[in-house]
Parts: structure tokens; C-alpha cells; sequence
């Protein structure tokens, strides 16, 4: 039996984080969690929704339907993230998030990490 914690150990270098990133409707979200999947930038999206988000734009209170995507990936691919989000979303200023993760089971960081490419292995 190993002495070791399986929630602590670290694999790679890179930490592990949750990018949030809110949608204005399942069509939307369910397409970028494919193109970010695809593109190697996370491990797993998972879409939820319906939602109901209460927000303030300019000045006033609005109240819309969303989808919320948590973006399982490093902390190395959250600008390849927001710019393939950028890219894609409607809203002029979208909720792109990213949460850390303080813990985590150690061969699911590891397969995190190995379902993503970092910034220097893209541009081979």
C-alpha cells in the first residue's frame, strides 16, 4: 500500500483549472465545447443549462436564458481558450473565467494534461 494521497499528487507543471464561460443558447454552447475539444484546449466541456443569469449592462438590469460551460484544461491553455471563445461568442463582453483547482484526484490531472496540447506542442 502506498503512503502517498491520490487527491495531492501533482502531475506535469501546469495547474489544472475550470474555465467558465457562459452561453446565450444550447446551439451555441453545445459548438464551442466541440471546437474547444477538438482543438485540443481541454480535456472535457460539460454544457448546463438552462440557466437563468440576472446581470447589469450599461447601467440597467437584464435577465436572460444561458448555458454555462466548464472548461476542464490548464492554466497554459487559457489564452488559446478565450481566443477561440472570443472568436466564436456573440456577447460583446463574455463571462471567460477561469477557477483554480486546489485538489484533484491524481490520475485526473494527469489525463487533463495529456488530452491537452500546450502553446509550444500547437505550433509544431
Amino acid at each position: 500500500m502506498s503512503d502517498r494521497n491520490p487527491l495531492l499528487e501533482e502531475v506535469g507543471t501546469s495547474p489544472l483549472v475550470e474555465i467558465r464561460v457562459s452561453a446565450p443558447d444550447a446551439e451555441a454552447a453545445h459548438a464551442m465545447a466541440k471546437e474547444i475539444v477538438g482543438a485540443n484546449l481541454a480535456a472535457c466541456v460539460q454544457c448546463l443549462g438552462p440557466m437563468t443569469s440576472v446581470y447589469s449592462w450599461k447601467g440597467e438590469v437584464h435577465q436572460a436564458t444561458e448555458w454555462l460551460l466548464l472548461i476542464k484544461t490548464t492554466a497554459d491553455m487559457f489564452q488559446s481558450v478565450s481566443d477561440l471563445v472570443m472568436k466564436r461568442h456573440r456577447y460583446a463582453v463574455p463571462e471567460i473565467v477561469a477557477v483554480p483547482v486546489s485538489h484533484a484526484l491524481s490520475s485526473y490531472s494527469a489525463w487533463v494534461r495529456d488530452s491537452v496540447l500546450s502553446p509550444s506542442e500547437r505550433g509544431r
